[in-house]
């Protein structure tokens, strides 16, 4: 069975059933010693990509979203068994043609960790359509969507589980950001917390 770590703000840990370690944004938190296989930036901003934290391997594949976009086509990769590829994320303080969210798919699970964005095209139809069983939005209402749109989006998207992240500026959590998201399968994951997918 495979588990997902929540480090905090956009940044996760998933470790696949047979051992295979993704770090998805790494930044907050500080749970970052188990030797990663992959590890998945979704931009360049400074709370998304900060690789030189995570340990690594000799064989450590790194991948930004420019392995994923280019010229408008979003890629797909299969890394460690995984199925991942992007999709869109955007809005005024991200560029669509300089961030990518990723679905991965692991285990028979399909996770959409969305970085940052806004309401996009893709929640409406790839995403929708792709029947998640994860989605993990951002909320934080200065850099991305407030809850309210972040909301909305869960209910677009239709996941089994929605899940609210990156919720304030400077803070790893916001509980009371995420006691008022409202999204299909709510799902609160605190810092530091582990689920088994």
């Amino acid at each position: 069975m495979s588990e997902l770590l929540y480090e905090g703000h956009g940044s996760f840990r998933l470790t696949s059933a047979s051992g295979a370690v993704f770090y998805i944004d790494p930044y907050a938190g500080d749970d970052y010693e188990m030797p990663a296989d992959i590890i998945l930036i979704t931009h360049e901003h400074g709370d998304h990509n900060r690789v030189e934290i995570v340990a690594k391997k000799e064989t450590t594949e790194i991948y930004r979203e420019t392995d994923f976009l280019k010229d408008g086509v979003y890629g797909e990769k299969t890394l460690c068994g995984a199925r991942v590829y992007a999709v869109e994320a955007y809005n005024k303080n991200h560029p669509i043609d300089k961030c990518v969210g990723y679905v991965i798919e692991i285990d028979g699970k399909k996770l959409y960790f969305a970085g940052d964005t806004s309401t996009t095209k893709d929640m409406k139809t790839k995403l929708k359509d792709t029947k998640l069983d994860y989605a993990f939005l951002p909320t934080d209402g200065i850099y991305n969507m407030d809850v309210k749109e972040a909301s909305k989006c869960a209910k677009l998207i239709d996941a089994a589980h929605s899940v609210p992240v990156h919720m304030a500026p400077g803070k790893l959590f916001s509980e009371e950001v995420a006691e008022r998201f409202d999204g299909p399968g709510k799902l609160i994951i605190r810092p530091g917390e582990k689920i088994c997918l």
